[in-house]
């Protein structure tokens, strides 16, 4: 693929013009445009399912903070939803624009609504995945990130098990530095494995990670009994 160079102009500063030859040269946003993905962030999904294949036909699914779709996009495909199969539920309070196979909840999240919104939707009342890409708007200071994506990890996760069933997954972005000690107690505790994993579709000077845990065991109200 040829390189584009983007020159600045008036209504151009040297950052978004930065930002958009980085775009036009990235060769997952190029695939993504091809293959008809929302965004290039499906590509991370589709590397971390390929290795632990923790998406399955006929499982059901939720995706926080989803927009603009790509990992709904993936999650549709490979449970099969299309097909009337598995079942993919998409929330985040941007809006989405409609995705086959997918329900989608305009909706925050952390709203005192979402998760009974969320549970009442779900077949059976539980899910077998959930997947949590939600990101909090970042305010420059690097600790100050940290706290809000890890605070929103932790709702993520606390959601995942309570609405989990056995032997389900959990896949949620970090940041580098890994997960804080009270959540990856509460993971471990939670899932049989629990990995902290860089795709190669994540940009090499991005701080994210992603937490991936498998094999959850149950509520653990419902492991002391």
């Amino acid at each position: 693929m040829l390189r584009v160079r983007v020159k600045t102009a008036a209504k151009r500063t040297t950052s978004s013009a930065r930002w958009l030859e980085r775009q036009l040269n990235d060769p997952y946003v190029v695939a993504a445009k091809r293959e008809g993905f929302r965004s290039r962030a499906a590509y991370k999904l589709t590397e971390l399912d390929d290795k632990y294949r923790f998406l399955k036909p006929g499982q059901r699914v939720v995706d926080l903070g989803a927009a603009p779709g790509g990992w709904s996009q993936v999650a549709a495909d490979r449970v099969k939803s299309l097909e009337g199969r598995g079942q993919v539920i998409a929330i985040d309070y941007l809006g989405v624009e409609p995705i086959p196979g997918v329900e989608i909840v305009e909706l925050d999240f952390t709203d005192d609504t979402a998760e009974p919104k969320l549970k009442a939707l779900l077949r059976d009342g539980g899910a077998d995945v959930v997947l949590s890409d939600m990101a909090a708007p970042t305010v420059g200071h690097t600790k100050t990130d940290h706290l809000r994506i890890m605070g929103l990890a932790e709702s993520a996760a606390y959601f995942a098990c309570d609405v989990l069933s056995p032997g389900g997954a959990f896949v949620c972005k970090v940041f580098q530095g890994g997960t804080e000690k009270e959540l990856l107690e509460l993971l471990k505790k939670s899932f049989g494995v629990v990995r902290h994993v860089k795709p190669p579709a994540s940009r090499s000077d991005s701080a994210e990670l992603y937490v991936v845990a498998t094999g959850f065991r149950g509520k653990l109200s419902d492991q002391t009994k």
